[in-house]
């Protein structure tokens, strides 16, 4: 889904990230999932930005989200890092790096490929270099997934100010 599709179905993206994000090692309240659906509304504003929602088949109860958008020049995603990283890796234009947000399946339907496939959705046709993202590193089950899809931890960061350190792992799609 492009930015306004995904606009009109945030309270199916919703309640899939408060669902989830409540969980440990998360334990997000009714105020930071406000907080984030505030910076949602203001993403899927962004021209480049895409989701992806997984619905059941019969009464289309959505189970599982993504969603992101390319970095800018002036993204301030490496500037999270506790230890730089050289000029190089931390160049963005807009087009290098897709930044992926949110990626979540509601617990009954983990286990099944749903994230695998809600990621593939998400990417399928992206023009990048590579993909970002953080994620808690108590969360075993995403470590798990991502380093199977290819990803390699780059660094630490505090995606924000109270937040815990989260690992940040990068995809190479020219290594795929």
């Amino acid at each position: 889904m492009e930015g306004r599709a995904s606009a009109a179905a945030e309270g199916e993206f919703r309640l899939v990230y408060a669902e989830v994000f409540s969980e440990a090692p998360y334990r997000e309240t009714e105020d930071d999932v406000a907080a984030a659906f505030r910076r949602f509304r203001s993403q899927t504003r962004k021209p480049t930005f895409r989701g992806a929602l997984a619905r059941t088949e019969v009464v289309g109860e959505p189970v599982g989200m993504a969603y992101g958008y390319p970095l800018g020049p002036s993204s301030g995603w490496w500037d999270q890092l506790t230890e730089s990283v050289a000029d190089d890796v931390r160049r963005e234009d807009g087009h290098r790096t897709f930044g992926l947000m949110e990626l979540a399946v509601r617990g009954p339907w983990r286990r099944q490929g749903i994230a695998r496939r809600l990621h593939e959705a998400l990417l399928s046709g992206l023009e990048v270099e590579r993909v970002i993202l953080n994620v808690h590193p108590e969360s075993r089950a995403a470590l798990v997934a991502y380093h199977a899809w290819g990803y390699c931890k780059v660094g630490e960061a505090r995606p924000w100010e109270w937040a815990a350190l989260h690992d940040v792992l990068l995809l190479d799609l020219g290594n795929r």
